[in-house]
């Protein structure tokens, strides 16, 4: 399956992720309305989405989770698309920002730590945000 705009599927790579940003960039590109959203413009999607999530969650519907994590997937790719063509930051940014974050706060899985319960796990990931507070003191980290 290929990953035309528009249509589902998997990219050269095989990667659907990818495909999905590629055709957020065309309609990004295409649709008037998605051309004039703003990071601020999409607040109240982003939380709509958010809550639509909490809801699957609560009702134990596996297909209405999946559905709205796509939703919300969307919001995430949407407010990257939109920093990338302001030339602020990519999606691959965001994804090996985060996958850092993982690392830095999951020291007993990537790193020397020993974690052997959840208090202790907690304890290391809540140091680690602690840390990068200290480093940066004008960013939240979350």
């Amino acid at each position: 399956m290929t990953g035309l705009p528009g249509s589902p599927g998997r990219d050269a790579d095989g990667s659907p992720l990818e495909a999905f940003a590629d055709q957020m960039r065309v309609l990004q590109r295409e649709c008037p309305w998605k051309r004039e959203q703003t990071h601020t413009s999409l607040i109240p999607y982003v939380r709509e989405e958010a809550e639509e999530v909490v809801e699957a969650i609560e009702s134990g519907d596996p297909a209405a989770l999946c559905d709205e994590l796509g939703d919300l997937l969307l919001q995430v790719v949407i407010h990257a698309v939109i920093a990338e063509e302001a030339g602020h930051f990519t999606l691959d940014d965001v994804a090996r920002g985060v996958m850092a974050k993982m690392e830095r706060r999951n020291p007993h899985v990537f790193g020397d730590a020993v974690a052997t319960d959840v208090e202790q796990v907690m304890a290391l990931y809540n140091a680690a945000k602690a840390a990068e507070r200290e480093q940066a003191p004008d960013t939240p980290a979350t």
